[in-house]
């Protein structure tokens, strides 16, 4: 979204990790307010896997998926054939092109630790939501991060992609903060849950594993960190393969904590909309 680099950029390797994702393993937290007949608004749906089967929850209802960019949208809108109940569109989260009260449900999948301003964020996701609705987040926590055997490349993988997410004006400890962050921005009825992303099934871990040593090579990320001389293409491939030996590894384990959530929706008479 706007005054930001994306960390992760929208390389092959970046959209089949996020295509990956369902509504049962990233917002099961929030699943009972996709009822039939819900708006339902997405904010940062990337490949839309997550926006096509919750359209598929709540049709009648609309549900509209935005991106700061068109990168993954030719991907969401492919995922979503088929499914005549939901659209995508480029948007911004500081200022999203809806009237206010416009949704019953706005949500946002790992979208506020990439943004340099998530109270700002949340407020105008408030603000596109209706009185009733609920106003849903869930960011990952890579300083919660943990994983076995100790393969010492994924700690200085870890240490530089939080120091890379923090240049861009991101937080990567996003999920321990949701809670603090909705409460500045003014939501009500907070509730703040918790949730894993657990890889140690053999093909769970191989895919992940080969995934990260794919982007570590290959995505945005790479080519941030070189250009901002924090590491050389030779360091980059020795973290791939430090990523590669332990998806090999039998005893292989990685988990991923989440923060979520839900909020109240306030819709406010008069409010302004988005440009």
């Amino acid at each position: 979204m706007a005054g930001a680099t994306y960390t992760h950029g929208h390389h092959p390797s970046v959209l089949r990790s996020h295509a990956w994702r369902t509504v049962a393993n990233s917002a099961a937290y929030v699943v009972d307010r996709f009822v039939p007949g819900a708006d339902v608004l997405d904010v940062g749906c990337g490949p839309g896997s997550i926006t096509a089967e919750i359209a598929t929850l709540v049709a009648p209802g609309l549900v509209v998926g935005v991106d700061s960019t068109d990168a993954p949208l030719d991907s969401a809108r492919e995922t979503a054939e088929g499914i005549d109940n939901v659209e995508f569109r480029v948007g911004d989260v500081f200022g999203l092109d809806f009237p206010a009260a416009s949704f019953d449900v706005v949500h946002a999948h790992q979208l506020l630790q990439h943004v340099p301003d998530p109270v700002a964020a949340l407020r105008e996701m408030d603000r596109v939501c209706r009185a009733g609705g609920v106003v849903a987040a869930r960011d990952s926590d890579y300083a919660g991060m943990h994983w076995f055997p100790q393969v010492p490349e994924l700690d200085e993988w870890l240490d530089l992609y939080r120091t890379l997410a923090r240049g861009n004006g991101g937080e990567p400890d996003a999920g321990r903060r949701l809670l603090s962050w909705a409460r500045t921005a003014g939501l009500t009825d907070v509730a703040a849950t918790a949730s894993v992303w657990c890889f140690a099934a053999p093909e769970e871990r191989l895919w992940w594993g080969r995934m990260w040593a794919d982007r570590v090579r290959e995505s945005a990320f790479a080519r941030q960190a070189i250009d901002r001389g924090l590491a050389t293409w030779g360091d980059l491939d020795r973290l791939a393969r430090g990523w590669q030996r332990w998806a090999d590894h039998d005893d292989g384990w990685f988990a991923v904590p989440h923060g979520e959530i839900v909020a109240a929706g306030r819709a406010r008479a008069g409010a302004a909309s988005g440009p």
